[in-house]
């Protein structure tokens, strides 16, 4: 027999007094409750009842027993609702962590249709440009940009971005275009300073050999915008993705520094806690970013 479908039978003879009311409340027959319990003490070697006409109750090593089977019967429940759970309409509220400059222009703008289409989900996004810990600080998800640290979190690739140097055109014309990736060590270079690396450049050479960039730079800031608007200021050349700069290279703003170098791409990944499940409505609301993002040009960006 069943060993979950036995220790049912027993806790509820317990819980009910009766292998009669037992019955009742598994929706089965007094005699196939009376045969599971047997069944179970025979399997244990042990009598878990004492039967009188008038009155049934449990030995002391059926209660014994009852306190674990009872324990693994509300285990094996909360299973089921799990997976219940999991395939039951997105709901609740979902906490997000995002940085400031890519959560107002293109999270912001697409919340609204997410909204609609689901209604019993509340939205919590909190916009920063630092690293947060997605489990002690109470997020469900955070979108990141570029190569992924804590590979312990679970990840899916929503799009992907492109990243160059950038500097406004009075800033190439008082101080020159770096003509090879030496020569930005003589340059003034405006740095994201929430960026784990520091106040390193990881560029790609025409050759293809990987290159880094080390320097103080003259300006440091946690914000990408903020960065974008030195750049346009004249204050020096930028890294930046082009989510951000797109926009003001093309009303001239702003140049391509080094067009000779390889377009660095970067992904943009949702990431969320581990575990076997994920919930409905953090899987909602990765799939809409999926769509959402799908015609994204990653070179306009």
């Amino acid at each position: 027999m069943d060993r979950l479908t036995e220790m049912e039978a027993f806790a509820n003879v317990v819980d009910q007094g009766g292998f009669t009311d037992a019955a009742r409340k598994m929706g089965i027959s007094k005699s196939a409750v009376s045969k599971h319990v047997s069944s179970l003490e025979a399997r244990l070697g042990a009598r878990l009842l004492n039967r009188t006409t008038r009155r049934v109750s449990p030995t002391e090593i059926g209660l014994a027993y009852y306190d674990r089977a009872r324990r693994v019967l509300n285990d094996a429940g909360e299973a089921d609702a799990l997976v219940t759970s999991m395939q039951s309409a997105p709901s609740g509220l979902l906490r997000i962590s995002v940085a400031t400059d890519f959560g107002v222009n293109h999270l912001s703008p697409v919340l609204s249709d997410f909204l609609r289409d689901f209604p019993e989900i509340t939205v919590n996004m909190v916009l920063n440009n630092r690293y947060v810990e997605l489990i002690s600080e109470g997020f469900d998800m955070a979108l990141r940009i570029g190569e992924l640290e804590d590979s312990s979190l679970r990840a899916r690739k929503l799009t992907e971005t492109t990243k160059r140097m950038i500097a406004s055109p009075a800033y190439l014309e008082q101080y020159g275009r770096p003509q090879k990736i030496d020569d930005l060590n003589e340059h003034k270079l405006l740095h994201y300073s929430s960026q784990s690396s520091g106040n390193v450049w990881k560029i790609t050479a025409p050759s293809g050999e990987k290159r880094q960039v080390r320097t103080t730079g003259w300006l440091s800031v946690n914000d990408g915008q903020s960065l974008l608007n030195a750049a346009i200021s004249g204050l020096g050349i930028a890294y930046l993705p082009s989510y951000l700069y797109s926009e003001a290279m093309s009303e001239g703003l702003v140049e391509d520094v080094m067009p000779n170098l390889p377009v660095e791409t970067q992904g943009i990944y949702a990431v969320y806690p581990p575990g076997k499940f994920t919930q409905p409505k953090v899987r909602a609301f990765i799939d809409f970013l999926v769509h959402a993002f799908a015609d994204r040009d990653p070179l306009k960006w």
